[in-house]
């Protein structure tokens, strides 16, 4: 979907439902879809996964914070929550379905024994593959490479 599109959705759905003085906005995140900032009173939608995901994966995104937005934070993903997010027509779910698109790592890792691993931020330490057997007491160690199609 088009961000300026998930933005439009967003602001009516919130304004249909009381959210008046709410802001919406996008956000940098990769492994979350959207947020709730209830201090600041504002919605934030991923921009990486607002482009991967359709119109109605997004409908239910917006839903999803809209009804942690009514409910208050204290309500988490309880049954409070989940009465509430079923009321407005979105899904009673704490995350997206498995196979919803995902950005891919930035970062990938490969071992000698062709394991690969990735990572959104580029890893500082140095990391071993649990994977392969150990050779002489020591695991071999994972190489990264910065991918293209990371965030």
């Amino acid at each position: 979907m088009i961000q300026a599109d998930a933005l439009r959705l967003a602001r009516g759905l919130m304004d249909s439902h009381g959210l008046t003085g709410w802001q919406v906005g996008l956000d940098r995140a990769v492994r979350r879809a959207g947020a709730t900032h209830f201090t600041a009173r504002r919605i934030t939608l991923s921009k990486h996964l607002v482009e991967l995901y359709s119109a109605e994966q997004v409908h239910d995104v917006v839903l999803h914070e809209i009804a942690h937005a009514l409910v208050g934070a204290e309500a988490g993903h309880g049954p409070r929550w989940r009465r509430e997010v079923a009321r407005i027509g979105g899904t009673p779910r704490r995350t997206t379905e498995p196979d919803a698109p995902r950005v891919p790592p930035a970062w990938v890792g490969t071992c000698p024994g062709g394991h690969t691993f990735g990572r959104y931020r580029r890893p500082r330490a140095t990391y071993i593959c649990r994977s392969c057997p150990a050779h002489r007491g020591k695991h071999p160690v994972i190489t990264w490479t910065r991918s293209d199609g990371g965030a």
